[in-house]
């Protein structure tokens, strides 16, 4: 194991979780499931709608303006009570429904990445060149959730289950932002749990962690001059961003072997003969437990002052975001796998097999990348404590506030390289459909056991207190610091 700790399961933990687990409950979907699935299923279609029209938007984070519109009309007209605006972005909101405890949250996500736009084809096609693209799959990960939450509400009505349901719209995952500064603002306190799901190219619940991440901006003020004429009356702010990407670099090679720190310059300078009054660094500093991060980051910050020391230039440094790593609920992550088997993996035709075929083709082409599978169709196993991901979420935020779970499902072909223009074809696609209506019916029949069966609230509230044991949060944010209005 790859952990920082290794977690014992107390043995209230495994009594709590242990008792309902009989064969009979977890082999069949109780009624109130299968309303929540039938109603998913009739309403397929508007949901596969919803992904397509997100897909088109295809808009990067904080600037979701017609993804969130269309989730929250969709709510709105489905009976649910929607705010919106929540915590200074124009685009989250919380919608709701039922009343009283316990209250469940879904977790729904809808911007897409810059310059990945392309169309549902097997070769590179932007739909608008230069545009974004969902490449991370965003566009169905808002509209499974937004199917989960729809079948839960039917199953609520029809059944007279006691409780609250929550859908959060939350902004600028890409970027870490949304989630970071919802959580900062307390939306996520008094939910008793929270589920969330991505698209992936397998089937599966998350019993893991993932990176940490802070994302800051380094920007150094000098003075302007002629770079020919008169260069020693300049301050070059481009040299100081130079030193200080100099210094990382070094840094590397002192730094635990999980941490990742890398950088772009987003403003370097006008033009060759002026020497740059400003130039600014975008750094990501990450690690698999934020106390890491906290001391890396620290580090950086003390080599951007020595570059602007050496340059005789101004330091200004902007955070962005501080996201901590996901703490995993193991009584989650095996309820999650228990409905995925229950509800049953979709089934991939002919076509989607050779489409997928067609996806992998040129990475096989270009590197050599062998692909066993086109579409990997099976439930994967519970891996208990597996090593942390490599990627960072701000569902880890919410993760140190609440007891969390997730699960992903097969929307893209298999090995599927993340961040790709092969998945915004795929999520757009049958394929994307698919998973997204499984995810949605996988979070629904979840969400009924926790509202339905309190014996498993107490389990993943039980294994959350214990994982968080020692555990303080922190975070580079400076209080009340609004959130960016735009990411660059």
């Amino acid at each position: 194991m790859n952990f920082h700790y290794v977690f014992r399961p107390s043995i209230l933990v495994a009594l709590l979780w242990a008792a309902p687990l009989v064969s009979q409950e977890r082999d069949a979907l109780r009624q109130s499931q299968q309303t929540a699935i039938a109603e998913i299923i009739k309403r397929s279609d508007d949901i596969k709608a919803v992904n397509q029209a997100i897909w088109q938007f295809a808009e990067v984070g904080l600037e979701e303006h017609r993804s969130s519109e269309l989730l929250v009309q969709t709510l709105t007209s489905s009976g649910f009570r929607v705010k919106r605006g929540i915590s200074g972005m124009p685009t989250a909101f919380v919608a709701s429904y039922g009343e009283g405890r316990p209250i469940i949250g879904i977790l729904a996500e809808y911007d897409a990445l810059p310059g990945m736009s392309q169309k549902t084809l097997p070769q590179r096609e932007p739909l608008k060149p230069g545009a974004a693209g969902h490449a991370c799959g965003h566009s169905g990960l808002g509209a499974g959730s937004l199917g989960a939450v729809l079948g839960l509400k039917a199953a609520m009505e029809k059944h007279q289950i006691q409780g609250t349901i929550r859908l959060y719209g939350t902004p600028a995952e890409e970027t870490v932002i949304g989630k970071v500064y919802m959580t900062l603002d307390g939306q996520f306190d008094d939910l008793d749990a929270c589920l969330h799901w991505h698209p992936s190219s397998k089937n599966r619940a998350w019993a893991g962690s993932s990176k940490a991440l802070v994302s800051a901006k380094f920007t150094f003020d000098g003075t302007a001059a002629h770079a020919s004429v008169s260069p020693h009356s300049g301050r070059s702010a481009l040299d100081a961003v130079e030193l200080m990407n100099i210094g990382a670099n070094y840094m590397r090679e002192h730094i635990k072997e999980d941490a990742r720190i890398h950088y772009v310059i987003v403003d370097g300078g006008g033009a060759p003969n002026v020497v740059p009054p400003q130039a600014t660094v975008w750094y990501f500093c990450r690690a698999d437990v934020h106390a890491d991060v906290e001391y890396n980051f620290r580090w950086l910050q003390d080599i951007a002052k020595g570059a602007a020391q050496m340059t005789r230039t101004q330091l200004a440094v902007k955070i962005d975001t501080d996201c901590h790593e996901i703490i995993p609920n193991q009584p989650l992550s095996e309820l999650l796998t228990a409905n995925l088997t229950k509800i049953g993996a979709p089934k991939f035709t002919a076509n989607e097999i050779a489409f997928a075929r067609r996806l992998q083709a040129p990475l096989t082409e270009q590197f050599g990348t062998q692909f066993p599978l086109a579409i990997d169709d099976r439930i994967h196993r519970l891996v208990p404590n597996p090593p942390p991901g490599k990627g960072s979420t701000d569902v880890g935020d919410i993760s140190w506030r609440v007891a969390t779970g997730g699960l992903a499902t097969t929307c893209l072909c298999a090995d599927s390289p993340g961040h790709s223009w092969q998945n915004v074809a795929a999520i757009g696609s049958s394929l994307g459909e698919k998973g997204l209506l499984y995810a949605a019916k996988t979070l629904a029949a979840t969400g009924l056991d926790l509202l339905e069966h309190p014996t498993y609230l107490k389990a993943a509230k039980a294994d959350w207190k214990a994982r968080m044991k020692g555990r303080k949060y922190f975070s580079f944010i400076p209080d009340k610091q609004t959130v960016p209005k735009q990411i660059r």
